[in-house]
């Protein structure tokens, strides 16, 4: 077993700069932080300068090819998770790649296979689910207290939550707006909590009704003139087992809440809300509700990262593997696809969108 990984990080914007890298930083004499790459020289150098990173290039193939790299980080708008994970995994290396997995399910779907035909590890940054509050969770479901779980409700809803940075709004950089940005993350908090069963239909609608004109905006003025995803989408999605899950993603709309990130489960022995945590049951022919008087508090992202460590250094599973961003990634394009067709999509194993 290796005692040390060499880690590359592709892309220096927020994501690079705010979490992967003062993250692995907190991993210690397990992590070096050997290269970095970003098209834009000048954001790669001030992140290098910053952090003591050795190596910066502006062509991340050059990078992999040129220095002895373990892991990357992948840390790109979403069109350009593919490219840099194939290249990583080509050059064997292990990635943790930004969600969501790709722009596609067949990019997501080869990804995946590179990822075992290399033999390393892919995962995805989905760090809820290192969430205490999943995890307590997970440990309830695991023991049967929730019994069957048959339905669920995701909620990913901001009131003028339009991010005024990035590319967040541009629909060829990142395929999509608040459903593939946020609401992806509290989908696959409650794909997860309930073992990620086969997606069988899909029916989703999408809107955009105040992201193209200039308003209120809590996290920055966005670029209102070439807004071009949706500010809302809603969605059903079925699965094989016979369970459903019902979705609201929004970056703008008109409702009480600043912001709302919740998923609710519902099982024939119990139930649960997850952000906060509180589960309900019948027991002793009474109605009970049950909430932790205490939960770790260590950060969603820190757990992320430290784990993926420890997964390349162990070689452990890691939390979220390529199967489960396959499944995801037909259900997010699935619904895009039938809100673009106003009509419900069924889903195979195997996606072509």
């Amino acid at each position: 077993m290796a005692d040390r990984l060499r880690v590359a990080i592709i892309g220096a914007g927020g994501i690079a700069r705010d979490v992967h890298i003062p993250n692995y930083l907190k991993c210690g004499k397990k992590v070096e932080i050997v290269a970095i790459a970003d098209v834009v020289r000048e954001k790669a150098e001030e992140l290098a300068k910053n952090f003591n990173i050795p190596n910066v290039f502006t062509d991340y193939e050059q990078m992999l090819a040129e220095v002895d790299i373990d892991a990357v980080s992948v840390c790109t708008p979403n069109k350009f998770h593919y490219p840099a994970t194939i290249a990583a995994l080509k050059a064997g290396c292990h990635v943790l790649c930004e969600k969501p997995p790709a722009m596609t399910v067949v990019e997501a779907e080869e990804m995946a296979y590179e990822a075992e035909k290399a033999g390393k590890i892919l995962t995805y940054g989905f760090h809820y689910r290192h969430a205490p509050q999943v995890e307590v969770l997970k440990r309830f479901i695991d023991a049967g207290e929730l019994g069957d779980i048959y339905a669920a409700r995701v909620i990913a809803m901001r009131r003028r939550g339009i991010p005024g940075w990035g590319v967040f709004t541009n629909k060829e950089l990142q395929g999509g707006g608040p459903l593939i940005d946020i609401g992806v993350h509290m989908l696959d908090t409650a794909l997860y909590l309930m073992g990620y069963p086969e997606p069988d239909t899909v029916f989703g609608v999408t809107y955009q009704k105040i992201g193209n004109r200039p308003g209120v905006g809590i996290m920055g003025a966005w670029d209102w003139k070439n807004f071009s995803v949706e500010d809302m989408a809603r969605g059903m999605i079925t699965f094989k087992n016979g369970s459903s899950i019902l979705l609201e993603a929004a970056f703008a709309a008109n409702t009480e809440k600043i912001d709302e990130m919740s998923v609710t489960l519902m099982g024939d022995r119990g139930g649960a809300d997850v952000f906060p945590l509180k589960i309900y049951q019948e027991k002793y022919d009474t109605l009970i509700d049950i909430t932790p008087s205490y939960l770790p508090k260590k950060g969603f992202h820190e757990l992320e990262i430290e784990r993926f460590v420890d997964a390349c250094l162990t070689g452990r599973e890691p939390l979220s593997t390529p199967k489960q961003g396959v499944r995801l990634q037909q259900i997010i394009n699935g619904l895009y696809k039938s809100a673009a067709k106003g009509e419900a999509i069924k889903l195979g194993e195997k996606g072509k969108e």
